[in-house]
């Protein structure tokens, strides 16, 4: 049986967050991803967290805040993770050459060897921005994965889809790299709009029922991890979610 995670960022417009454990704990969560503006108080939030029995094995951590190797160690283990993702870098980076992606790689692949010795997994977490091709015909993608070889990818496959790729090649091409997955939805063309296009999993465009088979049969996928970029409704989009997970 899969246990379903659910990624906070979702909940940011729904304080307070000791509310938001509460239910995702009724609809029957055992855990939750963790994102950069929940760490000002990692004790208090650690201690939310195991008042709702719910555990947080995953975390989003910023690079400038992975750069300060101590403080994110200390954060990491206060809250509880397993494994640290990597999630984002400034919108004007991503048309950055192939030579800046390298090095990028480069320097993921030494914090994922420390952060392993410390006893995290780590790896990246993508957007769509890293699906498109660069002057050299790599994608950014493709650079990470093939110039850090230690790095694991937590692939958030709707935004696979929104960078105009195929999940599905992808998965096929670096199955063993996979070690957490995103589940999230795609509105059909023109509707959701007030949601910024997209739609509680199940409910929207994304083949899942495949994809799902394939992940789990192709890849070391531990964390699968609900995702809404900004429901209007918190509830609905997380009931429906699991519901619909549960029945993949």
């Amino acid at each position: 049986m899969t246990d379903f995670s659910f990624q906070l960022y979702s909940a940011r417009n729904f304080p307070p967050f000791s509310d938001v454990f509460a239910l995702l704990s009724r609809l029957g969560y055992a855990s939750v991803e963790g994102f950069g503006a929940l760490y000002t108080d990692p004790v208090g939030l650690r201690r939310d967290l195991d008042a709702s029995g719910l555990t947080m094995p995953t975390g989003h951590i910023g690079l400038d805040q992975l750069r300060d190797k101590p403080k994110a160690t200390e954060l990491a283990r206060t809250l509880g993770l397993q494994t640290i993702f990597c999630p984002f870098i400034g919108q004007e980076y991503w048309k950055q050459s192939d030579a800046k992606w390298t090095e990028l790689a480069r320097e993921l692949g030494e914090l994922a060897k420390y952060y392993r010795d410390q006893g995290f997994g780590f790896g990246w977490h993508n957007h769509h921005f890293e699906f498109w091709p660069l002057d050299s015909g790599r994608t950014p993608m493709e650079v990470l994965l093939s110039e850090a070889p230690e790095l694991d990818w937590e692939m958030d496959v709707a935004w696979v889809v929104r960078g105009e790729d195929d999940p599905k090649r992808w998965i096929d091409k670096y199955a063993d790299r996979i070690v957490a997955v995103h589940l999230k939805d795609i509105a059909p063309e023109g509707e959701a709009a007030d949601e910024d296009g997209w739609a509680d999993l199940g409910h929207g465009v994304v083949p899942w029922k495949d994809l799902f088979a394939d992940l789990k049969a192709k890849t070391k996928a531990k964390y699968f991890v609900m995702e809404h970029d900004n429901p209007n409704d918190l509830e609905r989009f997380a009931a429906r979610s699991i519901a619909t997970a549960k029945a993949l």
